[in-house]
């Protein structure tokens, strides 16, 4: 049994898909302009959770997960721009595709990092410009949007239940929120569904003349074509829940009034660096490759990510990645002494309740600290981590990876030994290790390293072991 928060009802739920042959699952993609920064790689760790979870569940071959690539925006319109004041050779619309190409590369690079499966669907907004116009048509025959001046707006007046995802009236969002004033709108919290073009700006034709989508049909128009008018679960940041997911649910219900577009609606919580909101003005922005190229392992800042409930604000500390990458080095040389894994059914169980991946790390504790390496191998991939192995970065240099696990439970044993005070045994198995051909030394951090000798020899230390 899965149960999720649904931000929809404010309560979690028993989690109950429409099919359970086809779970199908919405979550808001990157607008492509930039590389994606800490705060970007929290809901992509989220959802390649929960789809990890669903399909354990479920059956890998019965879960659809589309996540989208914004790549018509604004915002990649002025980054084109300035790339040509600055010298670049073509036309805007040329660097605009340059742009969007290398920065979905550089996502997909650093989302495979962070140890994220690809979903079923990646679509491009680019590739849905006629199903868009059509819901816009949709939409303009049955009153819910109005043409002017070359635009194209929502009524949002005419949706009875506009506001009730983020709890607020309409009446209340105007006063208290930014709304872009402009003399065609029937009302300031109309928002617009297609915008012209003009100049090299991107642009297709339509009944309204030469344009492009507003931000938020492009999610109702992909995720009706891909995943139906109804599915299971839509997720993203909570900063997307006002004004584009409260949108979303407008306009694609009124544009299929008989459909209940997503059922579970899930927002994960914002992030911060160091205790302080990331920003580039307090010198604590990091995009994910900062991360990456500044040493920090993928799977490192995965763990970081997994520390925190989604549905609480993370603090991204330089102490917590040092501690995970303890943590991880500790737990990837014990999984060497095993192979293949189920996972733990308690790990399984706290992901079950609303995704609570950090009672499963607690779990995966229980599991390193009971010796049972199998079924902490089995919950590390459900969790998402050794899709590629045990990463050199873990690996004590010297030794192979079963070796290394067979070292890590004698040094498990070791320490439970010395916290019981049987020092004797602690001594025993010491000098079983030395007698293998394996130094090991305790450092001042707690930490115990050891390495080989020209007299190691696996057979005795595994039989010394056994004996023992």
């Amino acid at each position: 049994m899965i149960k999720l928060h649904n931000t929809k009802t404010r309560a979690k739920e028993i989690f109950t898909p429409i099919d359970d042959k086809n779970v199908r699952m919405y979550v808001c993609g990157p607008t492509v302009y930039d590389r994606a920064h800490l705060g970007n790689g929290r809901p992509v760790v989220v959802f390649d959770v929960l789809y990890r979870l669903l399909r354990h569940a479920y059956g890998e071959g019965h879960v659809t997960y589309v996540r989208n690539f914004t790549d018509v925006d604004d915002k990649i319109n002025a980054t084109a721009l300035a790339r040509q004041q600055a010298g670049a050779a073509g036309s805007l619309e040329d660097l605009i595709r340059q742009r969007t190409e290398e920065t979905i590369q550089w996502y997909h690079d650093d989302m495979d990092a962070l140890g994220a499966l690809r979903p079923n669907h990646e679509p491009r907004a680019t590739e849905f410009i006629g199903p868009m116009v059509a819901m816009i048509e949709g939409l303009i025959a049955k009153g819910h949007a109005y043409a002017a001046s070359g635009h194209v707006l929502f009524r949002v007046r005419s949706y009875k239940n506009y506001g009730a995802l983020s709890g607020r009236s309409v009446d209340d969002m105007i006063a208290g929120a930014r709304v872009e004033v402009a003399p065609f709108k029937e009302d300031p919290m109309d928002f617009v569904l297609w915008k012209p073009s003009s100049g090299e700006e991107p642009g297709w034709d339509s009944p309204w003349g030469r344009g492009r989508p507003g931000w938020h049909i492009e999610c109702s128009a992909m995720s009706y074509e891909l995943l139906g008018a109804s599915f299971d679960i839509h997720g993203g940041g909570l900063d997307l829940q006002f004004p584009h997911h409260e949108n979303e649910i407008a306009q694609s219900c009124c544009a299929h009034p008989d459909a209940s577009f997503a059922r579970y609606w899930l927002h994960n919580e914002m992030l911060q660096v160091e205790g302080k909101k990331m920003s580039k003005s307090l010198g604590n922005f990091f995009t994910v490759r900062d991360l990456l190229d500044q040493g920090y392992p993928g799977e490192v800042i995965r763990f970081v990510y997994l520390s925190t409930h989604y549905g609480k604000p993370m603090d991204w500390t330089a102490e917590k990645a040092d501690d995970a990458r303890k943590v991880l080095t500790r737990w990837y040389r014990q999984v060497g002494l095993s192979t293949g894994g189920t996972p733990y059914q308690p790990v399984v169980d706290a992901l079950s309740d609303d995704l609570n991946t950090h009672e499963a790390l607690t779990q995966c504790h229980a599991l390193s600290n009971a010796g049972d390496f199998s079924g902490l191998r089995g919950s590390l991939y459900l969790l998402g981590f050794l899709a590629n192995g045990i990463p050199e970065w873990a690996k004590v240099s010297g030794f192979s990876d079963a070796e290394s696990g067979l070292i890590q439970d004698m040094l498990r044993k070791r320490d439970q030994a010395k916290s019981q005070k049987d020092y004797a045994k602690a001594d025993k198995i010491r000098d079983h290790l030395l007698r293998s051909g394996v130094v090991v030394r305790d450092s001042k951090t707690g930490e115990t390293e050891f390495e080989k000798t020209s007299s190691f020899d696996i057979d005795l230390l595994d039989r010394l072991w056994v004996e023992e």
